[in-house]
This record gives structure tokens, C-alpha cells and sequence, in this order.
């Protein structure tokens, strides 16, 4: 977003106060805490109860605020969208760690096979297989 975060944090800390977030999501302070009671966004807190935000949390309200007032989409279908759009994210997480795992057990195959191979013995010598054919024909009796 370009904004500045101080030292030692990033858009997962949670360190703007109610009024702050309010402002920078266009939102009245009021609907901030109403969306928190609705499970819509989950803010930090500290220990003493208060609530604080973080840059993920104001990106996550400006979007509740455009699919609520340019989408038309209601409070519990937002939830649900964002409910969707968190599994998504951890599915395509899952996703790439099994991906690495993959690559790691093809490297591992490819190891044990070229060490399976260098183990052969190269003083066998190979033999060439052939077809013969062999008409038997019975000596008559006498």
C-alpha cells in the first residue's frame, strides 16, 4: 500500500487505535465495532481490551465497505465471501507446501535410483539374447 510501517512491523500488526482505522477506512468508529461483533473483522487487542488494527484489517474494511455499497452484497454474504476467500488463501497454501514436499520426494527418488545404479557391477558382461529355431526330426525305427 506504500504505507511506512515502523521497525519490527508489517500489515499484520495490529497498532492503530479505533479512531485512527475508522478514519483511514472511511468507516464511522461505530460500525468498526459493529463489524467486530459480527466476526466481519477480527482486530487485535491489547490487555486491556482495546481494540487495535492493523494494515490488513483497514484493507479488509475499505473492502467490506465497496462490496457493501458499490456490490449491493449484504453483511452475512460478505462474511461468507471473506469465510471463502481465507480458505482459498489456505488451500493454495497447502497446496504449495505439498508441492515442495513433491519436488523433495522426486529429488530423494532420483538419488536413491542413480545410487542403485552406481552400485552395479560393471565387470558383468551382457548377453545377447537369440531366437533359433530347431526342427527335431525322430530317427525312423528299424
Amino acid at each position: 500500500m506504500g504505507f511506512p510501517f515502523p521497525p519490527g512491523t508489517d500489515e499484520d500488526t495490529p497498532f492503530f487505535v479505533i479512531s485512527v482505522a475508522a478514519q483511514l477506512s472511511g468507516l464511522h468508529a461505530q460500525t468498526l465495532r459493529s463489524y467486530d461483533r459480527m466476526g466481519l473483522v477480527s482486530p487485535g487487542r491489547t490487555p486491556g481490551g482495546g481494540r487495535r488494527y492493523s494494515m490488513r484489517d483497514i484493507v479488509l474494511l475499505r473492502e467490506v465497505q465497496r462490496l457493501s455499497q458499490d456490490e449491493g452484497v449484504n453483511l452475512a454474504g460478505i462474511k461468507r465471501i471473506i469465510e471463502l476467500e481465507n480458505q482459498v488463501d489456505a488451500l493454495q497454501m497447502r497446496v504449495a507446501e505439498l508441492q515442495q514436499e513433491l519436488a523433495q520426494a522426486l529429488a530423494a527418488a532420483d538419488s536413491t535410483a542413480a545410487a542403485v545404479h552406481a552400485s552395479y557391477r560393471r565387470d558383468l558382461v551382457p548377453i545377447r539374447q537369440e531366437t533359433a529355431l530347431v526342427v527335431w526330426k525322430p530317427k525312423p525305427r528299424k
